[in-house]
């Protein structure tokens, strides 16, 4: 770059002023507008949250991360297939309130027109979606501190942390006076109160066993629980 474009603010084309900003930090302290500016500036840049004004980016993700990633992902998305009115996701961008943008590991929820809590804003999700699952490596600080306070407080209805080294799965349900801790059935099956017929085999998850995680999801997909929940949802579509 030469020292006249400098002088002259000639950067990139652009007379606005003399350097790009710089790329998003751990630490830093941004509005919402202005971490979207950076982060869309940087696509290099796949992982970022901004909670209570701070910028928080992961550490390199694990393998261990991202098996159990891919489990849930597909205990949700299967879910979802079987469920006309929902969606399933993984590490969306999503637009709560006071400048709040978590980017959890996974999500499932009712579509708008469904009447789910939530709504689309472009290319990320507004609000709270129903149901959050994180997968807690070196995250876990956050995801049972920062995150938990935060999904508490913006409504959503079920959220899931999975502690990878403790071997422990912490299911919360929303309640009026917060969130408070599921204890699953026998064999260690949880059940969601949201969406009918998602049952989680917490044994199957924490062993990586993909197969028996989705063996019993499939089995109450045959229950009439969640016929009726599908059926309900279509009545809604609007």
């Amino acid at each position: 770059m030469r020292k006249h474009d400098l002088l002259n603010g000639n950067v990139n084309g652009s007379a606005t002023g003399l350097f790009e900003p710089p790329p998003l930090r751990s630490g830093d302290k941004l509005t919402r507008a202005e971490f979207l500016r950076r982060w869309e500036m940087h696509p290099e840049i796949k992982f970022a949250e901004l909670i209570g004004g701070v910028v928080y980016m992961p550490s390199p993700l694990s393998r261990s991360h991202g098996v159990a990633d891919s489990t849930v992902g597909g205990w949700y998305w299967v879910y979802h297939v079987h469920t006309p009115g929902t969606e399933a996701g993984s590490n969306a961008t999503m637009f709560m309130e006071n400048d709040e943008t978590p980017q959890p590991d996974e999500y499932l929820r009712i579509l708008p027109e469904y009447g789910g809590r939530s709504s689309n804003a472009g290319l990320y999700i507004s609000g709270s979606p129903e149901h959050l699952t994180e997968i807690s490596v070196s995250s876990v600080s956050i995801d049972m501190t920062q995150k938990f306070d935060l999904y508490e407080q913006m409504g959503v209805l079920e959220y899931v942390a999975i502690l990878m080294y403790e071997k422990e799965i912490r299911w919360h349900r929303l309640t009026s006076k917060g969130y408070k801790r599921v204890a699953p059935s026998v064999n260690m099956i949880w059940k969601s109160k949201v969406f009918p017929g998602l049952w989680l085999d917490g044994k199957a998850m924490l062993a990586n066993d993909g197969a028996k995680v989705l063996a019993t999801l499939r089995k109450r997909l045959r229950s009439p629980e969640h016929a009726a929940f599908v059926k309900k949802l279509a009545k809604r579509k609007k």
